[in-house]
C-alpha cells in the first residue's frame, strides 16, 4: 500500500488515517488481513528502526553500551556525546521521533489486538505458544495463510512464505530456481521478525544459532532459522499441537 513518498508522508503527518483505515478493514465482511499488514509494519516499524540505527552509527563514534531500542536506555544526555551543535540538534530530533513512533506503534498495536477478528482462536493460541510470535505476528500468520490445508507439504508452505527458493524441475532434473520475490512478502517479514525474537526468548535457540553461524556464517544461519520456524509453524498448524522446544531444536 505504501509505494510512494506521498503515502509515507501521509502516515507520518496524519497517523489517524492509519487507524481509520484499520477500522474500515475490521468492518469489512471479507477476511482480508489489512489490519495486520497495511501501514503498521512497513512504515512505522521500519522508519523507527532506521532512526535508531542512524543514532547508533552517527559519525562512527564508539557504540553505545546499551541498546537504544529500549526507552529506558535513551536519556537526554545522549546528544552530549556529539560536539557539533548541528549534530546534537539532529540527534535530539531523532530521539524525539523515536519516542513518537514508539507511542504510535503501541497505540496501533493495542487497537489492532482489540478490534481484529480472530476467526480461528484455537490456531491463534497455538501460534502464540511459539517463542517470539506475539499477537501481531500471530494475526499476520493467521490471516495471510488462512487455510493451512491448501499446502500439501511443508515445502510448499516454505516456498509460499519465501523461506526457500522454488526449484524449476523438468523430467526429474533441476533446471534452476525461481526468483526471490515469488511468494508472500508479508509471511517472509513475519518469519524474519519471529526468528530474531525467538533468539531473545529461547536461550537454547541462541546457542543453536551461534553454532550455525560458526559453520555457515550469520546470514545463512538466520535464513536456516527462518525456514526452521516456518516448518515448525506448518506442522504445528496441521497437527494442532503446541510448540515443542526440544523437537524444534533437534529437528
Amino acid at each position: 500500500m505504501f509505494r510512494c513518498l506521498s503515502d509515507l508522508l501521509n502516515v507520518v503527518q496524519h497517523p489517524v488515517l492509519v487507524v481509520e483505515r484499520f477500522e474500515r478493514a475490521v468492518e469489512a465482511e471479507d477476511r482480508e488481513p489489512a489490519l495486520a499488514r497495511h501501514g503498521l509494519n512497513p512504515v512505522l516499524l521500519l522508519t523507527r528502526r532506521h532512526l535508531g540505527t542512524e543514532v547508533n552509527v552517527h559519525r562512527n563514534l564508539a557504540p553505545f553500551p546499551k541498546k537504544l531500542s529500549y526507552a529506558a536506555n535513551r536519556s537526554t544526555d545522549i546528544a552530549d556525546r556529539f560536539t557539533h551543535p548541528s549534530t546534537r540538534l539532529s540527534i535530539t530530533a531523532d530521539l524525539a521521533l523515536i519516542d513518537g513512533y514508539d507511542q504510535q506503534i503501541a497505540e496501533l498495536e493495542r487497537h489492532l489486538v482489540k478490534n481484529a477478528k480472530v476467526d480461528d482462536p484455537v490456531t491463534f493460541g497455538l501460534l502464540r505458544t511459539v517463542p517470539g510470535i506475539g499477537p501481531i505476528l500471530g494475526l499476520i500468520l493467521l490471516y495471510e495463510v488462512d487455510q493451512i490445508a491448501r499446502f500439501p507439504e511443508a515445502g510448499n508452505f516454505l516456498s509460499y512464505s519465501r523461506l526457500v527458493r522454488c526449484a524449476h524441475v523438468s523430467a526429474g532434473k533441476v533446471k534452476g530456481s525461481g526468483g526471490k520475490k515469488i511468494g508472500n512478502a508479508h509471511l517472509k517479514w513475519a518469519f524474519s521478525e519471529a526468528a530474531c525474537l525467538i533468539l531473545r526468548a529461547l536461550p537454547a535457540a541462541k546457542a543453536w544459532m551461534q553454532r550455525q553461524e560458526h559453520k555457515r556464517g550469520k546470514r545463512k544461519a538466520l535464513s536456516i532459522l527462518e525456514a526452521k520456524l516456518g516448518r515448525t509453524v506448518y506442522h504445528l498448524w496441521r497437527k494442532q499441537v503446541p510448540f515443542d522446544a526440544k523437537r524444534f531444536l533437534n529437528g
